[in-house]
């Protein structure tokens, strides 16, 4: 039930990553902090629907 998902910039909402997740046992959306190389600099990405 692994299923892939995109996280997205919150500062320029580009979607940079994806992610597998086991959607029964992780139900609410991820956050990450993460490298954003069209901000240049390390900003929160939160999972897109």
């Amino acid at each position: 039930m692994r299923e892939v998902v995109i996280l997205a910039c919150s500062k320029c909402k580009r979607r940079n990553y994806t992610y597998k997740k086991n959607k029964r046992i992780q139900t609410s959306r991820l956050e990450f902090k993460k490298f954003c190389r069209f901000c240049g600099e390390h900003t929160p990405h939160k999972e897109t629907r």
